[in-house]
C-alpha cells in the first residue's frame, strides 16, 4: 500500500504541476505576452479565459478516459492521461508570443490548454481508484488521501520553480524566456511519472469485475441514465473547494501583484507557505474521515468556508505578508477538510462497474463550476478601488450551494452493515442503484 500510494501521489503531483504552472503563468505574465493589445484588466481576463478552458475540457477527459478505466482498467488510464498532459505542457513552453506570430499565439495556447485539461480529467480517476480499490476498508480514507497530497506537491513544484526564476532573473529576462522553463521541466517529470506508473498493478476490484465479465458495456451512458443526480450533487458539493483553492492560488496572485503592488516573489511565498501546511495536514484530515465519516468533514469544510471568506479578503487587502498568509491558510484548511476525504468518498458513492466514469465526471464537473469561473468572476468584481468584497460574497454563495449538495448526499464510510459500495449488507453488492 505504501508503494502504491506513493506512486499515485507522484502521478497526481506531476499532473497538477502541469496544470498549476499554467495558472501561475496566467496570473503573472501571459496577459501582456499573448494579449498585448488588450488593457491590463482585459489582458488578465483573457489569460484567465485560457486558464478556464482547461477546466471545461476536464469533464470531457472524464468522458473519454472514464469509460476506458471501467472497460479496460484503471492503470492504462493513468499512463495515457499522464503522457497527454505532459506533452501538452511541454509544448506550451515553445509557443511563440503574440509579437512573433500574432493571433495564432493565443489560439495555440487555447488548444494546448484544452489538451492539458483533457489529460487531467482522466488522470485523477485512475490514480485515486488504484489506491482506493487496493486499500483495506477501515483505512481507505487514509490511503486514498495520499493522491490528494499531489495537488499541493504539484503546486509547490510549479510555483517553487517560478519563485526561483522570478527572484533570480530580471523582469525582462523572466518575461522573455524565464516563464517557459517550468513548462519545459514538465517533460522530465512526466518521464519519471511514467516509469513509476509502469510498475503499478491493476486494481483487484477491476480484476474481479473482468473475471466475472460484469463490466459496463457503455459506462458513460449508464452513468448519465442511472446516476445523473449523484454526479450533479457531487459536482455541486465539490465546487466550493475549487473556487477557494483557485481564488487563493491564482486570482490572489494577480490581485496582489497588480492591484496591491506587492512584490511577485512575496505573493508566491505567502501562497506557497499556506499550501505547504495544507499538504502536510492532508493525511491527518483523511484519517479523520475514517474515524468520523466522509460527509461530516465535507459539511464542516463548507461551513468553515462560509465563515472565513470575508476575513480572507480583509487580510489579503492589507498587503502584509504575515496577514495574507493567515488568510490563505484559513481558506486552504477549510478546503482540505473537504478534499482530503474526496478520494475515498466519490469512489464509495458509485458502484464498481461505473466508478471510474462517475467519480471522475463529478470531480471534474466541479472544476468547471468552481475553478473555471472563479478567477474570471473574481477579477471582474475586484477592479474598483475598495476592498473586493464581491469576491468574498461570491465564494460564500458557492460555499452555501456546496453545503446544500453535501447535505443531500449519504454517508459512505464502511461499517459492518454498510460495505464498500455503501449498500446494506443484506443486498447484493453490485446490484441496485447508487446510494443517493
Amino acid at each position: 500500500m505504501a508503494r502504491l500510494a506513493a506512486a499515485s501521489l507522484a502521478g497526481t503531483a506531476i499532473e497538477f504541476y502541469d496544470f498549476f504552472v499554467y495558472g501561475t503563468a496566467a496570473a503573472l505574465v501571459l496577459g501582456p505576452l499573448f494579449f498585448p493589445t488588450f488593457s491590463p484588466l482585459a489582458g488578465t481576463l483573457a489569460a484567465f479565459g485560457t486558464f478556464a478552458v482547461g477546466f471545461i475540457s476536464r469533464p470531457l477527459g472524464s468522458m473519454l478516459f472514464g469509460p476506458i478505466g471501467d472497460r479496460h482498467g484503471r492503470r492504462p488510464v493513468l499512463i495515457a492521461s499522464l503522457l497527454l498532459t505532459g506533452l501538452a505542457t511541454v509544448a506550451v513552453g515553445f509557443v511563440p508570443t503574440y509579437d512573433a506570430i500574432g493571433i495564432a499565439a493565443p489560439a495555440l495556447l487555447l488548444v494546448l490548454r484544452f489538451l492539458q485539461g483533457l489529460g487531467l480529467g482522466g488522470e485523477w480517476g485512475g490514480a485515486v481508484l488504484l489506491t482506493a480499490e487496493h486499500a483495506p476498508a477501515e483505512r481507505r480514507g487514509l490511503w486514498s488521501g495520499f493522491p490528494q497530497i499531489g495537488p499541493a506537491v504539484g503546486f509547490l513544484l510549479a510555483n517553487g520553480t517560478m519563485l526561483v526564476l522570478s527572484a533570480g532573473l530580471t523582469d525582462a529576462q523572466f518575461r522573455s524566456w524565464g516563464w517557459r522553463v517550468p513548462f519545459w521541466a514538465a517533460g522530465v517529470l512526466a518521464g519519471a511519472g511514467l516509469l513509476l506508473c509502469a510498475q503499478l498493478t491493476e486494481s483487484p476490484r477491476f480484476q474481479e469485475l473482468a473475471e466475472r465479465d460484469d463490466r459496463a458495456a457503455a459506462p458513460l451512458a449508464e452513468v448519465v441514465r442511472g446516476h445523473w443526480r449523484l454526479v450533479l450533487l457531487t459536482a455541486g458539493g465539490l465546487a466550493v473547494g475549487y473556487a477557494v483553492f483557485y481564488a487563493v492560488t491564482t486570482w490572489s496572485l494577480a490581485y496582489g501583484t497588480k492591484r496591491l503592488a506587492v512584490d511577485r516573489t512575496v505573493m508566491l511565498g505567502c501562497v506557497m507557505a499556506a499550501v505547504a501546511v495544507m499538504g502536510a495536514l492532508t493525511p491527518f484530515v483523511a484519517h479523520l474521515g475514517d474515524r468520523f465519516g466522509r460527509r461530516p468533514l465535507c459539511l464542516v469544510g463548507c461551513a468553515a468556508t462560509v465563515v472565513w471568506m470575508f476575513p480572507l479578503i480583509a487580510l489579503l487587502r492589507t498587503g502584509q505578508p504575515p496577514l495574507m498568509f493567515l488568510g490563505f491558510l484559513g481558506a486552504l484548511l477549510a478546503f482540505i477538510t473537504m478534499f482530503a476525504v474526496t478520494s475515498a468518498y466519490l469512489p464509495e458513492l458509485f458502484e464498481a462497474r461505473v466508478r471510474c466514469t462517475g467519480a471522475a465526471l463529478g470531480y471534474n464537473l466541479a472544476g468547471v463550476l468552481g475553478g473555471a469561473l472563479t478567477p474570471l468572476v473574481a477579477t471582474a468584481v475586484s477592479h474598483g478601488d475598495g476592498p473586493p468584497w464581491g469576491v468574498a460574497a461570491y465564494l460564500t454563495a458557492v460555499a452555501l450551494l456546496s453545503l446544500g449538495c453535501f447535505a443531500l448526499l449519504p454517508e459512505t464510510r464502511p461499517t459492518a452493515d454498510r460495505p464498500w459500495d455503501g449498500r446494506s449488507a443484506a443486498r447484493p453488492l453490485e446490484t441496485g442503484e447508487a446510494p443517493a
